[in-house]
């Protein structure tokens, strides 16, 4: 007898198996799925859960190189004659991306900038060297008041760019690329980073992909990132299904593990998630407040420099 003898049925079968191991290996592998954690006040008008760093799970070492993610969950905001808001507070080493889902917020800084984040709008302002700023509601929404719904990520710079001037970029909803599925019912917002071929605006330091899937009920995203990247999603509003298994709500955040590339979202209720993957930078991190470096002798020189007025002059 030959010692190998052709069997169609066994090598369907093998092949089968074959294509479904290498299907299932490129699927992202669930971490965890966390629930907004307790809220606390930043200034007098933003009520925040943070995700990063404060839940166990979601540290600044685990979430390289997103440093800090504060998630204002939707609430209503009653009319006020003074806004409310953050005073003026430093900050250096580091990029604070602001998202605005509900309301409207302000913004100054001691670079010169100065603009109104409006609903569906990214603010991403590159502190780096260090500069003065303050954000608060705007004075006309403030009056009148309404929902409110946020979200403000810090992303760690670069050691070599720690020391850059500061950069701000306001971005505009209507100027984000979309990529539209199902017969243009949903769309994939593309803020920074790549999604089918089209790519969005923001300049960013390292490798960093910040998307919003608006996804009407029923409808359907795929997404693939590197498997070394940090990946995670934040479910702004409705309730959907990653891989057509696993059921996420409502502000929840959940996170990928460093394996498998690929992953679906199914909207089982309009939805709006909000997809965050980077590169890790894998440096040191001497964190402290507002002020994010390398060593603790850079953290120690960013307080000098903010205390001898080196980020410049910005008023209450």
């Amino acid at each position: 007898f030959p010692l190998y003898t052709f069997h169609p049925q066994r090598t369907f079968i093998t092949t089968y198996l074959l294509l479904f191991k290498t299907v299932i290996m490129k699927l992202k592998r669930i971490e965890a799925i966390f629930t907004p954690p307790a809220s606390h006040m930043v200034g007098d008008g933003f009520k925040v859960h943070q995700f990063i760093p404060s839940v166990k799970g979601l540290d600044m070492k685990r979430m390289d190189p997103f440093l800090m993610l504060d998630y204002n969950a939707k609430q209503h905001v009653e009319a006020s004659s003074k806004p409310k808001g953050v005073g003026v507070h430093p900050h250096r080493g580091f990029e604070t991306v602001t998202l605005a889902y509900k309301g409207r917020i302000a913004h100054h800084d001691s670079a010169g900038n100065a603009g109104v984040i409006g609903e569906g709008d990214v603010q991403w302002m590159t502190a780096a060297s260090g500069v003065l700023h303050k954000e608060y509601y705007e004075e006309e929404w403030a009056r009148k008041g309404g929902d409110f719904q946020m979200v403000q990520l810090w992303v760690n710079l670069p050691r070599k760019y720690k020391e850059e001037r500061p950069r701000y970029q306001a971005l505009a909803s209507n100027d984000f690329e979309r990529v539209y599925l199902s017969g243009n019912n949903s769309y994939i917002e593309i803020i920074a980073g790549e999604y089918a071929g089209k790519k969005g605006k923001a300049m960013t330091f390292s490798p960093i992909h910040l998307m919003n899937a608006r996804l009407t009920q029923g409808d359907k995203a795929e997404f693939s990132f590197p498997k070394d990247y940090t990946t995670f999603l934040l479910v702004i509003e409705g309730n959907i299904y990653i891989n057509e298994s696993v059921d996420v709500k409502a502000d929840h955040l959940l996170l990928f593990a460093y394996e498998g590339e690929t992953f679906s979202i199914t909207a089982s209720k309009n939805s709006v998630v909000l997809i965050v993957s980077g590169e890790p930078l894998k440096e040191s991190i001497a964190a402290y407040g507002p002020f994010v470096m390398n060593t603790q002798k850079e953290l120690v020189q960013a307080f000098e420099d903010f205390n001898k007025g080196k980020y410049g002059i910005l008023n209450d």
